[in-house]
Parts: structure tokens; sequence; C-alpha cells
């Protein structure tokens, strides 16, 4: 059996605790791990959300094996690239639990599956992808824009903006519209209607009441 002391066993039994607290948080996605330092062969003695299939017994990993030989490696170690047994990709962190003294008692891992990340990225790109890069489409009706455009520089020939015109310049504008041809295109008085912030039916009243009918 391997001795230790009294700090050593209280710094096992607070990280095992804090596993749990992580686990529990991190659940599915991520596997907590603590490794006992002193005792190699059966360094494994708590797994939480288990994807790696190790169980407790299990012996230190490379890394493990690595703290306890040379106590100058990294006490944290975070999100480098790893693969579980299965070949699912993951990323860890490892971060290693010293005593007063200076030497690694513990090690608190954690492993992300990465697997549902790189689903979601591959569904978002696939989502947010177009074809056809020559072809380009408004929703809008088609002449909007034009519609638009000439309401626009009207409303700035006349000092304020298009929801700001008045109804007599309103009328101005659907004869300037209809002389242009563009109270022809489809569903020309609903954009103007919508530009100008009113109804459609004030529309048709200016558009008559200008003597443009």
């Amino acid at each position: 059996m391997t001795t230790r002391t009294a700090e050593q066993r209280h710094l096992l039994e607070q990280v095992q605790q804090i596993a749990e607290g992580l686990g529990r948080s991190l659940a599915p996605f991520c596997e907590v791990i603590v490794n006992d330092l002193l005792d190699a062969d059966r360094a494994v003695v708590a797994i939480h959300n288990n994807l790696s299939g190790r169980a407790v017994g299990d012996p230190a990993t490379e890394l493990g094996v690595a703290r306890i030989a040379d106590p100058s490696v990294p006490q944290v170690l975070a999100n480098y690239p790893n693969r579980f047994p299965d070949g699912r990709p993951c990323k860890g962190t490892s971060i290693g639990i010293r005593d007063s003294h200076g030497n690694y008692v513990a090690a608190l891992c954690l492993n992300m599956d990465l697997t549902p990340v790189h689903a979601a990225q591959a569904l978002l790109a696939q989502f947010g992808s177009t074809s056809a890069p020559a072809v380009s489409e408004s929703l809008a009706p088609a002449g909007a824009a034009a519609i638009r455009q000439h309401i626009d520089a009207f409303a700035a020939r006349h000092g304020t903006t298009a929801r700001g015109l008045k109804a007599d310049a309103r009328r101005a504008l659907l004869r300037e519209l209809k002389d242009a041809g563009l109270t022809d295109l489809r569903r020309a008085m609903e954009t103007v209607a919508t530009h100008l912030g009113v109804s459609r039916a004030t529309v048709y009243k200016d558009f008559n009441f200008g003597g443009t009918a």
C-alpha cells in the first residue's frame, strides 16, 4: 500500500469533490477523471461521464507517468488535441495537483467530446451555404428598389424624408412615379405605401386625387 501524508490524502479527497462537481456541470459531453499520481499502477480513483472506457483502478496515462517522473512538467496543460479509443475527437485538459513540497499528488483531467461540436459546425456550414454565386435574388417585389430610390430622391429635393412627405407632396410624387412608368410595376402601390409609412388606401386616394388615374 502506498504511504501518503495527511496532506496528500486531504488533497486527493478534495480533488475528487471538485471532479464530482465538474462532472455534474459538464455532463454529458465532458469526461472528468481523477488520477492518483502516487499509485501509478492503479491511478484512476474517480471517473465521471465515462467517455473513454477507462475504469477506476486503471493505470496512469503517459502524461500521468511523465508528471510522476518529472516534476517540471507544466501544472496546467489545457485544450490539447486527443482522441477517444473509438476515434472520436476530443480536447483534453490536465491539471496537476502538488503538495506543499512541490510533489505531484494527483491530476484532474477533463476530456471534452468534440463530436457534437463538429456536427453542429457542419450543420451550420451547410445551412449557411449558397450555390450559383452568379445569381442574386431579392425577396422584395420586382422594381421595388427603383421605386424606393425615386421616392428618396424626391423627398431629398423637398428637404425631408419619405415618411415626412405631406399629402400635396405625395400627390406630386405619385405623378412623377406614373410618368416614369413605375406605378405600372407589380405591387407598386404596396411598395410606395410601405416606404412612405402610410396605408395603401391613402396612396390610392392620393393617386386618384392628383388626377393621374
